[in-house]
């Protein structure tokens, strides 16, 4: 990437960098600058568990997110669980057995036991990192990343509010979720928060409307395929960013036809593409 092309990249992002010039600095209280659309703005890459498919890079793990966050300004989306002990840690799967070398649930083990287990990437090589806590990831990722959190079942939003609130991440922070229902919960709790909401449709859209959830707190999960082009229109007339899931067959399709059809993706409408294939994106946009 060129001195050139990462300078209009910043500009049109609205974002501040700072040394390395791909992490990605947020400015005090603008999450919603940088979460929401505007017209002609370069597209996002949000990575997809943060990585994994690297070779000696795992998913939910700080060193993976730093290795992505020197070569290009990323979103991190990724897994948040909870220990026997309740510590909020990032795993995605309910075992420990794909992602570490440990065994059985982790909701079985409490977080001292974690300090024994390394993780490993998703073709099962084993590195020498650890666990990380959600505490530990946000504290990292200021002025470097940004993230969207997926909140799985054994957690409390209020739980994942209150360490946003701790570590002051309120600025670079949207939260997943999969209904309407948990969106108002998320949006009663903290009013001011960004929100990655499920709309494939305008009844989804509708139904986030009637439980108050407002138009410029959304950012519009539009599904693992490509809407409607009046989806897109509309949602952008509304200030809300969309996010296309190219993770699974779009990035399947990219790699068999050439990474050219990203390009495509974004001329359609779609603000971030969440991917399994960050680098060969970044590649191709910037």
């Amino acid at each position: 990437m060129t001195i050139k092309q990462l300078i209009v990249l910043g500009l049109s992002a609205g974002l501040i960098t700072c040394s390395p010039k791909t992490y990605t600095k947020i400015p005090t209280g603008k999450a919603y600058d940088f979460f929401s659309y505007k017209s002609n703005q370069v597209a996002k890459i949000s990575a997809h568990r943060g990585g994994g498919d690297l070779k000696g890079y795992p998913e939910n793990c700080i060193e993976s997110f730093e290795y992505l966050a020197k070569k290009m300004p990323v979103i991190i989306e990724c897994d948040i669980d909870l220990t026997k002990d309740s510590v909020m840690v990032m795993m995605h799967d309910a075992n420990l057995d794909r992602t570490t070398t440990g065994t059985g649930k982790l909701i079985d083990r409490n977080y001292a036991e974690l300090s024994q287990y390394r993780l490993e990437d998703n073709q099962g090589n084993v590195t020498p990192y650890k666990i990380p806590t959600l505490e530990d990831v946000l504290r990292w990722g200021k002025n470097k990343v940004t993230f969207t959190l997926d909140v799985k079942r054994n957690v409390s939003f209020a739980k994942v509010v209150d360490m946003i609130h701790k570590t002051g991440a309120e600025d670079y922070v949207a939260v997943i979720t999969y209904n309407a229902q948990d969106a108002a919960k998320l949006n009663k709790l903290d009013p001011n928060l960004m929100i990655s909401v499920t709309i494939r449709n305008r009844a989804e859209y509708d139904r986030l409307r009637e439980l108050g959830v407002p138009d410029n707190r959304m950012v519009a999960f539009v599904g693992v395929k490509e809407p409607d082009a009046d989806l897109y229109k509309f949602l952008h007339e509304k200030g809300i960013a969309c996010i296309l899931g190219t993770l699974g067959n779009l990035d399947k399709q990219a790699a068999a036809k050439g990474d050219q059809v990203y390009k495509k993706f974004v001329e359609n409408g779609a603000d971030i593409m969440s991917t399994d294939r960050p680098l060969e994106i970044a590649k191709v946009l910037y």
